[in-house]
């Protein structure tokens, strides 16, 4: 770590310090970049690095022309922009991000069979008559994030809903590659999918959690195994 990451992260700990001890709170603004960086003993250099990486994390909001505010820090807006830092992720970490979606959704998926409505029930059985008919591999993987989607966001859990979508939408690309190279996806992922709002509609959340797992796990497999074969590259 050279001298100037050194200054740089002991401006965010000072910053981050301020903001949960409440002398910074949610959509308050910050001092004048001047006065800060003199406050904190620190170049404006400094300031704004440590602003940056603040801001790239969530905690932070600069409004061009009217200064840089602190967000309403609620754990799901956090969890939003930590997802950006997730295009980030090689190859080498896809399989890594599957793990995380075994460990993320199905559990999303039973809370929401405990607490899911009727109205979400019939949203999700319209999502799953529309993709039904679909042959357009960007089309199914898309339909298929929002169909998980909606029961993340059914079981209440904002947190949880956001965590597993950042995590869901960065295996897009190699799931829309599965679509591509597999024929039999469409019927596949319907059986699934079926699998998984029967148990909703008992409000079962351990068949629920199952049918998740199941789904999650085959895909996982499949890719793990063509990553293999394909030296890392879909």
């Amino acid at each position: 770590m050279t001298r100037a990451d050194s200054v740089v992260d002991r401006v965010i700990g000072a910053l981050v310090a301020r903001v949960e001890n409440g002398e910074f709170s949610a959509g308050e603004r910050l001092p004048p970049e001047t006065d800060l960086a003199a406050d904190l003993d620190v170049s404006r250099l400094s300031l704004r690095e440590a602003v940056r990486a603040l801001a790239g994390a969530g905690v932070l909001e600069v409004r061009r022309g009217d200064g840089t505010f602190v967000t309403d820090l609620r754990p799901d807006r956090l969890v939003r922009a930590t997802g950006s830092f997730l295009e980030l992720v090689g190859e080498q970490g896809i399989a890594e991000l599957f793990e995380c979606r075994r460990v993320l959704e199905p559990g999303a998926t039973a809370l929401a069979a405990t607490r899911i409505d009727e109205a979400a029930l019939q949203d999700l059985q319209q999502r799953l008559e529309r993709m039904r008919g679909l042959t357009e591999p960007e089309r199914l993987v898309a339909e298929d994030l929002e169909f998980h989607a909606a029961i993340a966001a059914a079981a209440g859990n904002a947190t949880l809903a956001s965590l597993t979508a950042a995590v869901a939408g960065r295996t897009a690309r190699v799931r829309i590659w599965r679509a591509i190279v597999e024929h039999d996806v469409l019927s596949w992922t319907h059986d699934q999918h079926v699998a998984i709002l029967r148990a909703l509609r008992e409000r079962d959340s351990l068949a629920a959690w199952t049918a998740a797992t199941t789904h999650v796990v085959e895909v996982e497999e499949w890719v793990r195994a063509h990553l293999t074969s394909a030296g890392g590259r879909p």
